[in-house]
């Protein structure tokens, strides 16, 4: 009987960071894989960057060294923000040795499978990096976390529009654009079948929620029209609404909130100017 290659997983940031780790982990389960905790020996060691905060970015060094010392052998892959922002220097951080960037994280199970039948191991020239111009990011792929807290992120949204001068997401996760409401609709089903009571709703800017794919800004739903949806699933109790910005937040959503039979009534409405 073969013996189960391990997979880690390390998550810095926002929960929708959170949400993406959750379901890459679930693609290395598909591939066969047995997830164990980060800090256990591991064939793999998957750490999702940050790039918004300093302390994210200082971190990593540090978590990269604590891979390395569970298993020396292992391949330690970074993915997420500060993979797209800057992957030579992560690339050149000692014992990296695969970086993907804002596209290519989804298909790391791929990236990981070639490492594994490279007979080099793909070390003799370093830490290869996949990582696409920003502009290509532009297409919307769904995730939501379950099984590491008592409660799911559910992403509905990605990238963002504003350019604002301290921000680098946009740069770093490319334009605005969401999940079809149709495929939010069935992840939460999804999560309620799993005995999952409470849904945080995630994303970058998800009062923008509505724009589709490739540069498509027509918004197909509105964030309003989401929130009316998601009230009707079955066995959800608690909804819940990440940061969303002051201009999207409209009196219809606040009015809709306040009567919900779900929606938490709270929102976290960021204040900042650049």
């Amino acid at each position: 009987m073969a013996v189960l290659k391990k997979a880690a997983f390390y998550t810095l940031g926002c929960k929708l960071n959170f949400s993406e780790t959750s379901t890459i982990s679930r693609d290395f389960t598909k591939e066969g894989f047995e997830r164990v905790d980060f800090s256990e020996p591991a064939d793999v060691y998957v750490i999702n960057t940050c790039s918004v905060t300093q302390n994210a970015d200082k971190r990593f060094k540090s978590i990269v060294k604590q891979a390395q010392k569970s298993n020396p052998n292992a391949f330690v892959a970074a993915i997420g923000c500060y993979a797209q922002l800057k992957p030579e220097e992560l690339a050149d951080v000692d014992g990296v040795d695969l970086v993907l960037g804002a596209t290519e994280k989804f298909n790391i199970t791929s990236y990981i499978n070639d490492l594994f039948t490279n007979p080099d191991r793909g070390r003799a020239s370093g830490a290869q990096i996949h990582s696409c111009e920003i502009e290509d990011a532009d297409f919307y792929v769904g995730s939501y976390a379950i099984g590491d807290r008592t409660r799911a992120f559910l992403k509905v949204q990605d990238g963002c529009d504003y350019k604002c001068t301290y921000c680098t997401i946009p740069l770093a996760r490319g334009i605005s654009r969401s999940d079809t409401l149709e495929n939010v609709l069935k992840n939460a089903a999804e999560i309620s079948a799993k005995g999952i009571k409470e849904i945080v709703l995630t994303g970058v800017n998800i009062g923008d929620y509505g724009k589709g794919e490739f540069g498509n800004k027509k918004h197909e739903h509105t964030f309003y029209q989401l929130c009316q949806a998601l009230d009707e699933v079955t066995g959800i109790k608690r909804l819940r609404i990440s940061s969303i910005e002051p201009n999207l937040l409209t009196n219809q959503t606040i009015d809709f909130v306040a009567q919900s039979k779900t929606f938490v009534p709270h929102f976290h409405i960021p204040l900042q100017s650049g």
